[in-house]
C-alpha cells in the first residue's frame, strides 16, 4: 500500500510542466510589409511623444503619468500582488512563536467531616489547620517557551503557489504598463481633439464672414432691384446655418478639454489648453520591426502571458494539493512553580513531533484541480488573443497612417480648387454675371472640403498615436520575464 501510495505521488509530482508554448505558425506571421523609409527608427523611443514637437503636448504627458488615478489605482494593485508574493513565500519557512506565562492558582477545598446511619464521628483539629484543609493547593506557576512548525514543501507545493504568485505580480506590473501607454496615447489624442475642435472653429468663424461679406453685396443689390427678396433669404440662411454650428463645436472643444484634464488628473474647470491650432505639430515616421520582436514590445501581450504563466502555477498546485503532507512541530522552554527558577537547567522542557497527512477523498480539491485547469485554458486563449491583436493593431495603424496621408493630399487638392472656384463665383455674382446659386454652391463645397481636410489631418495624427502605441510605445519585455519560446516564423 504504501509502495503505491509513493508511486501515484511521484506521478502526480511529476506532472509539473512547463507554461504551454501558443505561439505557433498560424498565429505569428513572417513579416510586416514595411511603409517608411529604411533610415526611419523601426521602434519608438520610450519618449515617444517629444517627436510630435509640441512642449505642452509633453508637459500633459508628464503630468497625467504622475497624476493619472486610474495609474494611481494600478500601482495600488501591484502593491496588493506583493503583499500576496510575500504571503505565498511565507509557506517556505517555518512558523516560530514566542510564549511566556504566569499563572496563580488554588484547587480548591473539599468537606472533612461525613456521616454514616445514625453514628457521628467528629474529627477535631489543632488550631494551625484552622481555615485550611488537607485537599487544599495554592501555587504558582511560570512558563517560557518558542514554538515552530514547518511543512515540508516535498512535492513543491509551497514553491508552486509562490511561482503563480510571482506571475501575478508581474502581470499587474505589466497591466499599469499598458495603462500608461494608454493613458499617454489617450492624452495626445485628446490634446490633438482640441486643438482641430479650435481650428473648427475659427474656419467656422472665416466662413461666417465671407458669407457675411457675400449677404452685404446682396442687400446692395436688392436696394438697386438687380437681386431678389429670394438671393436675400437664402444667404440668410446660410449665416443662420453657420451660426447655429459654432455652439455645437464649442461645447465639442469643451468636452474634449475636459477629457483631457481628467487624464491629467486636474480638475476641469482650472484646466486650459494654449494652444489654438495644430500648426506647430510635426509627424514622425516609424517603421515597424519583425513581428518576434513585437511581442516583447507589448505590456499587453507580457499581461497575458504572465497570466497565463500564473494560471499554470496554479494548475500544478491544485495537481500536488492530491500528494501527501508532512509537517514538523516542536517546542522548548522552561516551566517552574517559582519564578527565580525558571531559567535553570532542571526547568527546561521540550517536545517535537512529525504529522503525515494523505488525503484519500476531497471533491473540493478535485474541483479546484478542474478549475484550474479550465482557467489555463482561458488564459491560452486570452494569450492568443493578446498575441493576435498586437499584430491587428500594428496592421491596422500602418494603412491608417500611409491611407490618411494619400487621402489628406487630396483634400489639400480639392480646398485649392474649391477656393478658387469660389473666388470665381463671387467674382461673377458682383458683375452679373452668374446667379446666386452657383455662388451658394461654390461656397458649399469649399466649406466642406476645409472641414474633410481638418478632419483628415487630425485622423493622421492620431493614426500615428496609434502606430506608437501598437508598437508599444518604447517599452520591452525583459528576457528573464518570458516565459515563451521565440515564435516559429
Amino acid at each position: 500500500m504504501v509502495v503505491v501510495l509513493l508511486g501515484s505521488a511521484l506521478a502526480l509530482a511529476s506532472c509539473a510542466t512547463r507554461v504551454p508554448q501558443v505561439l505557433t505558425p498560424q498565429i505569428v506571421p513572417k513579416t510586416f510589409i514595411p511603409q517608411a523609409a529604411e533610415s526611419t527608427p523601426v521602434w519608438p523611443r520610450a519618449d515617444w511623444w517629444h517627436d510630435f514637437g509640441s512642449l505642452e503636448l509633453s508637459q500633459l504627458i508628464e503630468e497625467a503619468q504622475a497624476a493619472n488615478r486610474d495609474l494611481a489605482a494600478a500601482a495600488a494593485r501591484i502593491m496588493q500582488s506583493q503583499a500576496q508574493t510575500l504571503i505565498a513565500r511565507s509557506a517556505l519557512f517555518p512558523q516560530l512563536s514566542l510564549q511566556a506565562q504566569a499563572e496563580r492558582f488554588n484547587t480548591g477545598a473539599t468537606a472533612s467531616a461525613g456521616t454514616t446511619g445514625s453514628t457521628a464521628t467528629t474529627t477535631s483539629t489543632s488550631s494551625s489547620d484552622i481555615g485550611t484543609s488537607p485537599s487544599d493547593s495554592t501555587g504558582n506557576a511560570f512558563g517560557l517557551g518558542v514554538g515552530a512548525t514547518y511543512e515540508l514543501d516535498v512535492w513543491g507545493l509551497a514553491r508552486a503557489n509562490l511561482r503563480a504568485a510571482q506571475e501575478a505580480l508581474k502581470s499587474t506590473r505589466f497591466a499599469r504598463q499598458a495603462l500608461a501607454l494608454n493613458i499617454t496615447a489617450n492624452v495626445a489624442d485628446g490634446y490633438f481633439g482640441v486643438l482641430a475642435f479650435r481650428e473648427q472653429i475659427a474656419i467656422a468663424n472665416e466662413d461666417i464672414t465671407a458669407i457675411n461679406g457675400i449677404l452685404g453685396l446682396i442687400k446692395l443689390r436688392v436696394s438697386t432691384g438687380t437681386s431678389s427678396h429670394l438671393d436675400l433669404a437664402q444667404e440668410q440662411a446660410q449665416v443662420e446655418s453657420e451660426e447655429a454650428q459654432l455652439p455645437v463645436l464649442e461645447e465639442g472643444e469643451l468636452e474634449a478639454r475636459v477629457a483631457l484634464a481628467v487624464l491629467v488628473g486636474r480638475p476641469p474647470e482650472v484646466f486650459e489648453v494654449k494652444a489654438q491650432n495644430a500648426e506647430g505639430i510635426r509627424l514622425p515616421a516609424v517603421a515597424p520591426g519583425i513581428p518576434s520582436a513585437l511581442l516583447l514590445r507589448r505590456p499587453d501581450v507580457a499581461e497575458a502571458e504572465a497570466n497565463l504563466a500564473s494560471a499554470h502555477a496554479n494548475l500544478d498546485a491544485a495537481r500536488l494539493a492530491f500528494l501527501p503532507r508532512f509537517s514538523l512541530t516542536g517546542t522548548a522552554g522552561f516551566t517552574s512553580t517559582t519564578l527565580s527558577v525558571l531559567l535553570r537547567g532542571p526547568s527546561f522542557v521540550w517536545d517535537a513531533g512529525a504529522n503525515l497527512v494523505q488525503t484519500i477523498f476531497d471533491g473540493t480539491l478535485i474541483g479546484q484541480k478542474n478549475l484550474a485547469d479550465a482557467m489555463q485554458k482561458q488564459l491560452v486563449a486570452n494569450y492568443e488573443s493578446a498575441v493576435l491583436n498586437a499584430y491587428a493593431d500594428v496592421e491596422s495603424a500602418l494603412g491608417q497612417v500611409r491611407n490618411n496621408a494619400e487621402a489628406e493630399i487630396h483634400l489639400r487638392r480639392e480646398v485649392d480648387a474649391a477656393r478658387e472656384a469660389f473666388g470665381i463665383a463671387q467674382l461673377q455674382y458682383k458683375e452679373g454675371a452668374t446667379d446666386l446659386l452657383a455662388v451658394l454652391q461654390a461656397q458649399q463645397t469649399l466649406f466642406a472640403a476645409r472641414d474633410q481636410l481638418l478632419q483628415m489631418q487630425l485622423a493622421r495624427m492620431q493614426a500615428v498615436v496609434h502606430l506608437f502605441e501598437a508598437l508599444g510605445g518604447g517599452w520591452t519585455e525583459r528576457p528573464k520575464d518570458r516565459t515563451q519560446l521565440s515564435p516559429v516564423g
